[in-house]
């Protein structure tokens, strides 16, 4: 893991490193374009590997998904098998944990009070003589989640992706996740279940999403699809993106420290490998004013590391991506972090809600030492499904809004028409529309 100082490198290249690269760019590691090039027989990009999905499974549906599940996953299935079935999900309650599920029942409990906060309301407003305008909100018909389960299975995606739909009022949620020889995580499935998806399908990957954009002869077409996933996954959102809508382009895990010489090293040591285990390709920054915590943390992240069961995961991602950053104050660290505009933004410093103000891009802040990053993505309640690669400068955190439509209500009177015609006409006529003009004189 690298360890540079602004006063010596520059501010312009630390400017130049935390930018972040399209997710075009992105180099697959050495073993995963191995895996490729024996199932294709060539050496493609990221991006023409996932547009090759993308375009088959658009033109030969269960057909193509059966196949590339079985290339990438090692499942034999069939279109009849693809969704889970009731008997899967009374297996999955009789082999768990009841304490890991009332634990999901309490986030679960967190995540809706938390979202049916965000309900927004149709209004109507009078103008003029009895005319009226307004919103209308409407929760879209059906969605697609898609629920990572390359490496790890994550049961509380499930929760962060579906309930926000309930709440909105999403008439049929459909679920996508990769089951591993065919199988899927029982914590996933009894995730579900509190959550309220509808459907849930045992395919993952570029071929889920392209599945769910396109609908194929068993899966549903959707209106949006959320959730985040590898870079095939993002690339396949990307691909798809006008077919259907989508949330976000949600890449590879990020996580950036800002921590003053107060700091606790091991806190932010530990909070880096959060994010570092999730895939070789996660992002781990710390930006400090201190080279001695730098120094510490560097040491500390290397100790932690030998003892995680996740180790060859971590280990590549911090080699790779993982980067301590020693700025000469913490107005430009602020810089640097609102430059970077990471997923999870922590601020381990002695007043975090000072400099509050001046986060400009983030997917969340975590505010003292005391919400280190997995608590928001585990209970506290906002959502977890964050803007990565940068994007938080425009894209916001999955809510309830992320499920909804706004239409607009227009109806006016024919005297409040009457004393706005000459204002259309003029404006129409102006652009050299005059059908526009004469659908209002027509009513005069």
């Amino acid at each position: 893991m690298r360890i540079i100082k602004s006063s010596e490198v520059g501010r312009e290249e630390v400017e130049k490193i935390l930018r972040k690269k399209s997710f075009d760019e992105i180099e697959l590691p050495q073993k995963i374009r191995e895996s490729n090039k024996k199932i294709f027989g060539e050496d493609l990009t990221a991006s023409e590997l996932v547009r090759k999905i993308v375009g088959d499974v658009r033109k030969f549906g269960d057909a193509a998904v059966i196949d590339y599940t079985k290339k990438f996953d090692g499942a034999e299935i069939s279109a009849e098998n693809f969704q889970v079935t009731e008997e899967e999900f009374s297996a999955a309650e009789k082999v768990s944990d009841k304490k890991i599920v009332e634990s999901l029942k309490r986030a679960a409990e967190n995540i809706f009070s938390y979202h049916r906060e965000q309900l927004p309301k149709s209004w109507i407003t009078y103008r003029g003589e009895n005319s009226i305008l307004g919103q209308s909100i409407i929760p879209l018909e059906r969605v697609g989640v898609y629920v990572p389960g390359g490496t790890a299975a994550y049961p509380s995606s499930v929760l962060m992706n579906v309930i926000p739909a309930k709440v909105a009022g999403v008439s049929e949620i459909i679920m996508s996740v990769p089951a591993k020889v065919g199988k899927i995580n029982p914590y996933v499935l009894i995730a579900a279940k509190i959550a309220g998806a509808d459907k849930i399908f045992k395919i993952g990957g570029a071929q889920a999403i392209a599945a769910m954009a396109f609908g194929t002869e068993t899966i549903p077409q959707v209106n949006k699809i959320t959730g985040p996933g590898n870079i095939f996954v993002t690339l396949a959102k990307k691909e798809v993106f006008g077919h259907c809508d989508i949330d976000m382009l949600a890449g590879p895990s990020e996580i950036l420290i800002v921590a003053d010489e107060k700091a606790n090293p091991n806190y932010a040591a530990a909070d880096m490998l959060s994010q570092a285990e999730h895939d070789p390709l996660a992002c781990s920054i710390v930006i400090t004013t201190s080279e001695n915590l730098a120094e510490k943390i560097s040491r500390e992240v290397e100790k932690q590391l030998e003892k995680l069961p996740r180790k060859e995961i971590a280990s590549a991602s911090i080699e790779n991506n993982g980067l301590i950053i020693v700025a000469e104050n913490i107005s430009e660290a602020i810089d640097f972090a609102n430059i970077s505009a990471p997923e999870h933004m922590e601020l381990l410093i002695e007043s975090p809600f000072n400099l509050l103000p001046k986060i400009k891009n983030a997917g969340a802040i975590f505010l003292g030492e005391f919400s280190p990053e997995p608590l928001g993505d585990y209970f506290a309640g906002p959502n977890h499904v964050l803007p990565t690669g940068g994007t938080a400068k425009f894209y916001s955190v999955l809510n309830v809004e992320t499920f909804l439509k706004r239409t607009s209500l227009i109806s006016y009177a024919q005297k409040d028409l009457s004393n706005a015609s000459e204002d259309i006409i003029r404006l129409a006529r102006a652009e050299g529309l005059d059908a526009h003009a004469n659908a209002i004189e027509i009513r005069n």
